[in-house]
């Protein structure tokens, strides 16, 4: 019991007199940037890409579209997080000649990579609205487009809802491959407070504590809006 109290005391040390509370805030600060942002740009391009999939084939245009969406969603779903942002940072940012720090590379690829997840979600959850939805938007006058974005998949996103949960909960956690580009989060954190204390034990323990919540944190929120959806859906 005396280790472990001076495990946690060379852990308050260093979280305290060496500015590890710093390093804490700015990587979690980090980690919620990148899995917010990554999951917006995720459910924006997901949501096109899974529109163009459950589009009508008669033309060639969508049968095109249809076979680029499907290379994309395989491609990113077929490799490992950790291995797209090393290819992007190490070997795409040099060869277009542009300048990214490692945060913004991370929301770049997550939310790549997320839409290639919340497309097959989303494309599930748009088969699952009743068609005559769509046939009761176009027996009053609307288009193919203006039906699907204001009555079909406003209903889609509310079935996937859960799903869109745990997708969220998926980035918070796989953030912490991050580091690999230089990117500076909740894992980089810990890991200096560790280093410097000599002592990985409590800074690991206490990180996983915070995933923890996050991730507990998360969950109240879905819980919450599919409540507050629920209770919409009766008073209609």
């Amino acid at each position: 019991m005396g280790d472990f109290s001076q495990k946690i005391d060379r852990f308050i040390e260093v979280f305290i007199d060496y500015n590890g509370y710093l390093k804490v805030t700015e990587g979690l600060k980090n980690t919620l940037i990148i899995a917010v942002l990554g999951l917006a740009i995720g459910i924006l391009l997901g949501t096109l890409i899974a529109t163009v999939r459950v589009i009508p084939k008669y033309k060639r245009l969508p049968r095109i579209l249809n076979m680029v969406c499907n290379f994309y969603v395989g491609l990113f779903r077929g490799t490992p997080m950790v291995v797209q942002l090393l290819i992007f940072y190490y070997v795409m940012l040099p060869i277009l000649n542009l300048h990214m720090t490692g945060v913004q590379v991370a929301v770049f690829v997550f939310g790549l990579n997320s839409a290639a997840y919340i497309s097959e979600m989303m494309r599930a959850g748009i088969q699952s609205v009743d068609p005559g939805q769509m046939e009761a938007g176009r027996a009053m006058g609307l288009g193919f487009w203006p039906v699907m974005f204001k009555i079909v998949i406003p209903q889609a996103v509310k079935n996937i809802l859960p799903t869109l949960g745990n997708e969220f909960i998926s980035l918070i956690k796989e953030t912490s491959v991050v580091s690999f580009v230089g990117a500076a989060d909740l894992y980089t954190a810990f890991n200096y407070i560790g280093s410097n204390s000599y002592e990985f034990m409590v800074p690991y323990l206490v990180m996983a504590v915070i995933y923890i919540v996050l991730v507990l944190i998360i969950s109240l929120g879905i819980k919450l809006m599919e409540r507050s959806l629920g209770k919409s859906d009766r008073r209609h």
